[in-house]
């Protein structure tokens, strides 16, 4: 199976005895898990378990109240540089007459510089393609889809040329056509880049994930549990680009279940 493949390389994400409350209330208890470089890894879990409690920490939006957190060997805040991060929901004024092109530059961003030069350019150009909306460059970004508004957004992320690419609910409100299209994408980028996506899903995941995660519930917080996949050839055919693996919640996999080796 998928997740029963043996990983040395480096851990780019690493979650160790990690326990959050919000103020009295506790969210997660004593979470413990890891993500190899390269690996295209899927956090599930319903509505309301705390997925979005794990994510806000990965990206160094909340602090743990006890346990450890690293990314690429870092503190989250000290990674967040090699982040992409393609949000469930993005707001903007459908008034301003932005582009796609323009949209996909801001991924380029730095604090330390306002220059934008032919490197930029490049990766812009580069994003674009991969994320095979190139020949809307220079469309208006408010007369798109949204399944077309998430692709540019994916190419946002790709701009900055991340180590990580996090996508949180990447299919909602999405065309079965552009959801083929958004993994098509993610599948050329499985194997060069680490691959987390954050779903509510939880029967299913995407067949090009290498380890699937599940945020389970509990009355002193919630958990996350690794879990085995399974093909699924009953999945819906038109599910995750076509090809879909099972979570089987019922075979949990121990986190030390491969060889791993801590990026210094």
């Amino acid at each position: 199976m998928s997740d029963m493949h043996t990983r040395n390389g480096p851990v780019a994400v690493r979650f160790d005895s990690v326990s959050f409350s919000y103020e009295s209330i506790p969210v997660l208890s004593n979470v413990s898990f890891h993500i190899h470089q390269n690996e295209f890894a899927a956090l599930v879990g319903s509505n309301g378990s705390g997925k979005t409690t794990v994510l806000k920490l990965l990206l160094g939006l909340e602090k743990p109240v006890s346990g450890r957190i690293s990314l690429f060997g870092n503190s989250p805040g000290r990674g967040m540089e090699r982040i992409g991060y393609v949000p469930q929901n993005a707001g903007y004024d459908s008034g301003f007459p932005v582009t796609v092109r323009s949209v996909v530059r801001m991924g380029r961003l730095r604090p330390s510089s306002r220059f934008f030069g032919k490197e930029d350019a490049q990766a812009v150009q580069e994003a674009m393609e991969k994320a095979d909306i190139a020949g809307l460059a220079d469309r208006s970004y408010s007369a798109l889809s949204g399944g077309q508004r998430r692709r540019v957004l994916v190419a946002r992320a790709l701009a900055s040329r991340p180590s990580l690419l996090v996508l949180d609910e990447p299919t909602a409100n999405m065309d079965v056509e552009s959801e083929k299209r958004l993994f098509d994408t993610l599948g050329t980028l499985k194997g060069s880049t680490t691959i987390l996506i954050v779903t509510h899903d939880s029967a299913f995941v995407s067949s090009l994930t290498d380890v699937a995660f599940c945020v389970a519930g509990g009355v002193r917080g919630c958990s996350v549990v690794r879990h085995r996949t399974e093909p699924a050839a009953d999945a819906p055919h038109d599910l995750y680009g076509g090809s879909a693996a099972r979570v089987r919640h019922d075979i949990e996999v121990p986190d030390v279940c491969c060889g791993e080796a801590e990026n210094s």
